[in-house]
């Protein structure tokens, strides 16, 4: 285990997302039998419909996120895994750097060597339980134990 999620944004996450979803479904739920009311919510104001299938989808990713918090990012020796749908090989990843978006968000990135001029994102810094520069460095040490010489063992 290399990097945790902090619990408190991501149950925060769930809540908004739980009560906004609520909320969407009470204002556009009409009607007298549960046919109406399913109706109703499906083919009612369709801009309502789609903010009610926006935080549903917001409440499964955020909960997804809870409960991968204390393992989120991790190793097997070869391959470096974000969460349980992203991976990539440890002897592909250059380097490990931190990185404003455009609204000013702070991430984790990983440089991949795959003949690709884009970064991949491996956490925002908001979400991480760890600091940063430990997150960094466990990935670095990682990359190197595959290289065949662990940074961690040299001698300076």
């Amino acid at each position: 285990m290399i990097g945790r999620l902090q619990a408190k944004p991501l149950a925060a996450g769930q809540l908004l997302c739980a009560l906004t979803l609520t909320g969407l479904l009470a204002r556009q739920a009409r009607g007298s039998s549960a046919l109406e009311i399913v109706g109703s919510i499906l083919f009612g104001n369709l801009l309502v419909t789609a903010l009610i299938v926006a935080a549903a989808l917001g409440l499964t990713h955020f909960h997804r996120l809870w409960r991968q918090r204390d393992a989120y990012i991790f190793h097997d020796g070869s391959r470096l895994y974000r969460g349980s749908a992203d991976s990539w090989p440890l002897s592909l990843i250059r380097d490990v750097v931190v990185s404003r978006n455009e609204i000013g968000i702070e991430s984790l990135r990983l440089v991949v060597d795959d003949d690709s001029e884009v970064t991949r994102e491996l956490v925002k810094l908001a979400l991480l339980a760890d600091p940063p520069e430990a997150v960094r460095d466990g990935v670095m040490f990682a990359v190197a134990g595959v290289r065949g010489f662990p940074s961690g063992s040299a001698l300076y």
